[in-house]
Parts: C-alpha cells; structure tokens; sequence
C-alpha cells in the first residue's frame, strides 16, 4: 500500500457505494469538492475542498495518511498548517486525531470501501514502464554535433523564457538594475519552497533602503526578518531583542508594510531555513553593496565565488532558527547553493542585461560559464541521461534537457522540436 494511490482514491472519487459513504464516526458524508491537490508544497495534501456531513456544510482541507496515527508521527498537531483540516483521509484508522479545542477530526477510512481490482490494476500500472519521450527508441542515435547545437539553442529558449520575469521586475523598478537582481536573487534564495514569499518581501522593501543601510548588518537583518514576520516572537536572547527594536524603528520611519506571504519551514533541512537564508541575503549586501555591477563583470565562476563568501553574525553560530539553539557550526553560503544562483538569477540576469544594452547574445561568455558547473540531477534530465550516458555533462546540458522535456517532449512538439524533425525526414 502507498499513500499516493489513497491520493488517486480521493481525487478521482474511486469509491464503491459512494452514495452511501459514512465517517468513521457513523455520520453521513457527502464529498462536493476533493480540493485543490497539494503535489509539492508543505501542509495538508488537499486544499479548499467542500463536503457535507450529515446536515453541515464543511470547507477546508483534506489530510491522507495510509494510518491515522502517522498524524502525530509527522507531528501535525504542531502545526498551525493543519488546524483547518475537516477530513481525515486513511487506509487504516487506528487512533482518533483531536483539534487544539478537543473536538474530533472526523475521518475517512478506505480500508473497505475501494474495489479490490482498482488497487490491482493501480499495481499492475506501476510495473509497467511507460514511454518517458516519443523519441526514445531513437535518442541514443542522435549525431553528437546536431544533439549539442539543439541543446544550446534551447538553453536560450530557457534563458528568454526566464527573462519575462526581468522584464517585469525592471519595468517595476524604474530601470533599477540593482533592484532587480536583490529581488531575483531574494526569490532563489528562497529555493522552490519560499521562492514566492521571498520575492513578495524583496517589494515590501526598497532597495534604496537596502542600499542606505548596507553598511550595518544588523539593520538588513531587522528589515529582512522583520517584513517576513520572523521577528515576531517572544524572546529574552538580547541579540534578537536588538534586531526587533531596530525594526520597529525602521518600520515606522520608512513607513514599510510586512509581506503578507510568511515563508515556511516545513520539510526544509535546517540550511535552507527562511531565517538563515534571510541572514545569509543580508550578509552578502552587507560586504557586497554593488554587487550588480561586480557581477556583470566577473567572468568565472570563481570570480562569482569570491563575492559570495560571507561572514554571518555570532548569533548564526548557534542558530539556523531564531527560536532553538544548535551546536556551534560556521555558517557559509555553499558552492552548491552558488551554483543554483549561478544558473537562476546570474547567468539569465547578465543574458538579459547584455541583450538590453548591446541588443546581441553573448553566447559564449555565458555557455562557458554555465558549462563550468556541475549538472543538476532529476527525473526529467534522468529521462535523457538513462536513454543516452553521459548527455547532462553540466549545467547548460542539464538547463536545456529541462526546456526539452517540459517545452517539447511533454506536450508532444515533436514538430517544432529540431530532433523530432530529422526523425521524421529520416536523416539521423
């Protein structure tokens, strides 16, 4: 049993005698809404759906456990994320769960109320090897010259696509070049999980206000955790107390309004916990206030490295939370995680500058720094790499294999795609 086939179970309502479904707790329970399903993000595995138990209309969210005992094994009750759940979803309901005012949270159990032959063919499902890309009997055949090329004229598919966003934020910022990239680099610093609630606080926050106070660290670290609503605990560590009073303070004097998105910390590993990522941001325009153009000019990877290597404050010594102390550890922005920005914000930030301002693409400045650095792995690049060794070599290969996978392949533009193409005119 795996609890993604109970998602599949709930999402396309595969029940039997669904008309005569009932709680476990013995009241009538009508579904009119499965939700919106959670694919990626923290919290409850369905939002905003709508039923009806017995004569009561609930709107809320759906958790899916295989028992419901794994609700306090993953600590749910700790989690505010979870206090607007109406239906407990599970294959085996061995305990009841409790909201915080000590009511029950009524619960599901599909243990007997999905088809034994639902579940087999689901089995029989996962055991087969579906086709990945249309082109994959062919993949391996492609000429080494004609697969690079495509590759590279993809990668700048890639990069124009990302170059929307620039646009949007340069037009925002009155042609502030230095005030999009703090945005572009506050939303990877924020990775997948915090990217949206860190770009929302880099708006709440002027940058010539980040500019003005570059020269004190604990201001950009009031402002940074501040807007994010971090700073608002209760807290007797006199360093945190410094940082909630010189926020107030510059609260109230640029008149600033927090971020309404609050980032999370939920299935995060402490090194990309908000409040580290945030101070590690407010490191870096600390000891780098042009970084703009500093990074227009580097031409390596290395250069790139340099002006990333921060010193945090003591405090981050023994913290990756604001509210838990840890064992002492140097806190260092990794050359990993440099990479990431490399390939996200850097590298599409001086392709679009340079486009702006020469109205050409200097494509091999930029090939040779992304090629410098090592190949992202995943499913969509694996796809390419299982059918052909050693295609994702770095991380232009692996950048272009994603825009192939997600432009092309997935949505079956093997007529635009330029191997599908030769396919076709049989010339591989």
């Amino acid at each position: 049993m795996q609890e993604d086939f109970l998602h599949h179970v709930w999402q396309y309502q595969k029940f039997q005698h669904q008309e005569t479904l009932k709680t476990n707790q013995g009241e009538n329970l009508q579904i009119l809404s499965v939700g919106q399903h959670n694919k990626h993000q923290s919290g409850p595995d369905f939002f905003n759906a709508k039923i009806k138990i017995d004569n009561q209309i609930w709107a809320g969210n759906i958790e899916i456990h295989l028992k419901s005992s794994d609700w306090y094994a993953h600590q749910h009750e700790n989690d505010s994320a979870y206090d607007n759940v109406i239906l407990h979803v599970v294959w085996d309901d061995d305990v009841e769960i409790y909201r915080k005012d000590n009511t029950i949270i009524p619960s599901l159990s599909l243990k007997n109320k999905v088809d034994s032959k639902v579940f087999k063919r689901y089995e029989q499902l996962l055991k087969v090897k579906p086709q990945q890309i249309n082109c994959e009997k062919s993949f391996a055949g492609f000429d080494d010259f004609v697969l690079q090329n495509w590759l590279e004229r993809v990668y700048i598919e890639r990069l124009e696509r990302k170059s929307d966003l620039i646009l949007k934020l340069l037009n925002q910022s009155q042609n502030n070049w230095e005030a999009v990239l703090f945005q572009l680099l506050s939303k990877n610093f924020g990775l997948n999980i915090n990217g949206s609630a860190f770009l929302e606080l880099s708006k709440t926050v002027p940058y010539k206000v980040i500019a003005k106070h570059h020269h004190n660290i604990e201001d950009l670290e009031a402002l940074l955790l501040g807007q994010s609503s971090l700073l608002s605990i209760e807290t007797e560590d006199q360093y945190l107390k410094k940082l909630q009073e010189r926020y107030q303070y510059l609260k109230h004097k640029y008149e600033l309004q927090q971020a309404k998105e609050q980032p999370k910390f939920f299935r995060l590993r402490p090194d990309n916990f908000p409040s580290l990522r945030l101070a590690e941001l407010a490191a870096v325009y600390h000891q780098q206030p042009q970084l703009f153009q500093n990074l227009i000019s580097a031409k390596s990877k290395n250069d790139i490295y340099k002006l990333f290597e921060v010193e945090l404050p003591e405090f981050w010594k023994t913290h990756f939370s604001l509210t838990k102390q840890s064992q002492p550890k140097t806190k260092r922005l990794s050359q990993n995680f440099i990479d990431l920005l490399i390939i996200n914000t850097i590298v599409p930030l001086k392709f679009f500058y340079q486009k702006q301002t020469n109205n050409e693409i200097p494509n091999d400045e930029l090939f040779e720094l992304i090629s410098s650095l090592k190949p992202e792995r995943n499913r969509k690049v694996d796809v390419f790499e299982n059918l052909r060794p050693k295609t994702n070599q770095n991380a232009l290969h692996s950048q272009a294999l994603l825009q192939l996978k997600t432009e092309y392949c997935d949505k079956n533009y093997c007529l635009k795609c330029h191997l599908g193409k030769r396919i076709l005119n049989q010339s591989i």
